[in-house]
């Protein structure tokens, strides 16, 4: 019996919270029209929705950071309107946001207790202040000191940062937006256990995630919603993965990956050879060749995204030659690899790779000034706008003009901005590094279709990605890393998910480790 299955909620609980036809508009963008949704103590209710669909802007409506146009929303039976989170949190109500909403420059413990510092007299009290930083830390089974900074995080410790600052609250009301997004398996076993744990004690908890398979775990009911309206409400054992993908994008999903049109060839355009760098990767050695994608496959901390951001120049590497149609590179930052036409499409793409408070525009044409400027530097701007609405319609960006603002956009329309300014610039080679990460399955496959047709017209493609299944249907070739060393390169046709977490997990097979040639 499914795990799914055995979950059945108790339909007589009380109504923690009721949202009543609920709308919200931008300008150029009704996000939501008539959105309805209940919300029953010691459930976790799911919220589906292609990114667009209206979620993260319902999450907020309830969070009061924004105040809907109309509708009203009730809190034990009690209408209620916020004019801020901190009203919010004060009636009980917490959110984990998909982007991170922490202060780089503090220490985990105040941004846990930011703004609730306890203190002794009109100082803060560190010693509790950190003490308490580190139970709820506990709480998650993470070794993060409390006194660290922020900033000197990785991207999952920044989440479970996240996660135990909501949970510090207290809440009865918990929102989760892509709480496992960045969280390995060990982590997201330990928050499951946390969220089950909730649910008894009766807090009601809206989990939001494109990762449908694993709700089947946790969730009670799922609302999906589609183009800001609400579609249906079902219990999450009466309904299948596949219905509820069906009902998000409004027709069924047989094919998860688009059919390749890119044909692999025996010309090699670029070639990285023993590249090196001391505790982090060595000897690291591949190719890619003309109209194929090369999938980078390994557990977290495998050195991927090392490997991808020294070839880009953002970090150091030791010893070992980076080869373009031929010839040899010398690159020592960013601008190198850039003027080289090498590009690194980052992980995080709010933090690395947008200026969201800029428009659509800005931001396609950020790392292309040369070509949207006169001869004095001033901008023409005609000749931007002209250059955005060429990629705004090359990559069927949704977006109601090229001077919208890049944070109001959904993710994978954000992702397009990104690959957007790289083709512009005419870059060769492309490193993407987790590009569905947070994207719903619509949207993964608009850029599954744009890597294929990139790598159709020549360009060198790598796709980093955690994902088995995605790297299974979309690469031509899968080089395995582990401890910083590729063990295997395999042919995609020929191997499996079994295969490829052997070699991930350091096993070198009865012929030991093959570093690169298994299979190429």
């Amino acid at each position: 019996m499914s795990t799914a299955a055995v979950i059945k909620h108790d339909h007589s609980a009380h109504e923690l919270l009721v949202l009543e036809e609920i709308v919200k508009s931008f300008p150029g963008v009704k996000a939501l029209n008539k959105v309805s949704l209940t919300l029953r103590a010691g459930e976790v209710h799911a919220v589906c929705g292609e990114n667009g669909a209206g979620k993260s802007t319902l999450m907020k409506v309830i969070s009061g950071l924004y105040q809907p146009d109309e509708g009203r929303m009730l809190l034990d039976g009690q209408e209620v309107r916020f004019s801020g989170t901190r009203e919010s949190e004060a009636a009980g109500i917490a959110i984990i946001h998909q982007e991170l909403n922490l202060v780089p420059h503090l220490t985990v413990a105040e941004n846990i207790f930011l703004a609730r510092e306890p203190k002794r007299g009109p100082f803060i009290n560190r010693k509790k202040l950190n003490g308490d930083a580190a139970r709820a830390l506990a709480q998650l089974g993470v070794d993060i000191a409390p006194t660290q900074e922020v900033r000197t995080l990785s991207l999952a410790q920044s989440q479970m940062v996240e996660i135990a600052k909501a949970l510090s609250l207290n809440a009865r009301v918990l929102i989760m937006d892509e709480p496992t997004s960045s969280l390995t398996e060990a982590e997201t076993h330990v928050l499951f256990k946390i969220i089950r744990d909730l649910k008894k004690s009766g807090v009601g908890i809206i989990y939001i995630s494109h990762r449908l398979d694993e709700m089947a775990q946790i969730v009670d009911r799922v609302t999906v919603l589609r183009d800001g309206t609400y579609v249906s409400t079902r219990d999450f054992a009466d309904t299948t993965v596949d219905d509820i993908v069906a009902q998000m994008v409004g027709r069924s999903l047989d094919e998860k990956f688009p059919d390749r049109q890119s044909v692999p060839g025996s010309d090699v355009i670029f070639r990285v050879s023993d590249l090196n760098r001391r505790n982090r990767f060595n000897d690291i050695s591949f190719e890619i060749r003309r109209g194929e994608i090369l999938g980078f496959a390994g557990l977290m901390g495998a050195g991927r995204t090392e490997v991808a951001r020294a070839i880009f120049g953002a970090d150091p590497f030791d010893s070992g030659t980076i080869e373009l149609a031929g010839q040899q590179l010398k690159i020592n930052s960013p601008r190198d690899a850039i003027a080289n036409g090498i590009a690194y499409l980052s992980e995080d793409r709010k933090g690395d790779g947008l200026a969201v408070k800029m428009s659509v525009a800005e931001n396609l044409t950020l790392p292309n000034m040369d070509k949207v400027s006169g001869p004095l530097g001033f901008i023409r701007f005609a000749q931007e706008r002209e250059a955005a609405q060429t990629y705004i319609r090359q990559l069927n960006i949704k977006t109601p003009s090229e001077k919208q603002i890049t944070r109001l956009l959904s993710g994978g329309n954000q992702q397009k901005i990104v690959i957007g300014k790289w083709l512009f610039r005419g870059s060769r080679v492309l490193f993407f590094d987790e590009p569905t990460r947070g994207i719903d399955v619509g949207a993964k496959f608009a850029i599954y279709e744009l890597l294929d047709q990139l790598a159709a017209n020549g360009i060198g493609v790598v796709l980093i990605s955690s994902e088995l299944p995605e790297i299974l249907g979309v690469t031509d070739r899968i080089a395995v890393f582990h401890q910083g060393r590729i063990m295997a390169t395999l042919n995609t046709a020929q191997t499996t998910q079994e295969e490829i977490m052997h070699y991930a997990s350091g096993y070198s097979g009865p012929g030991g480790v093959e570093t690169g040639s298994k299979k190429q």
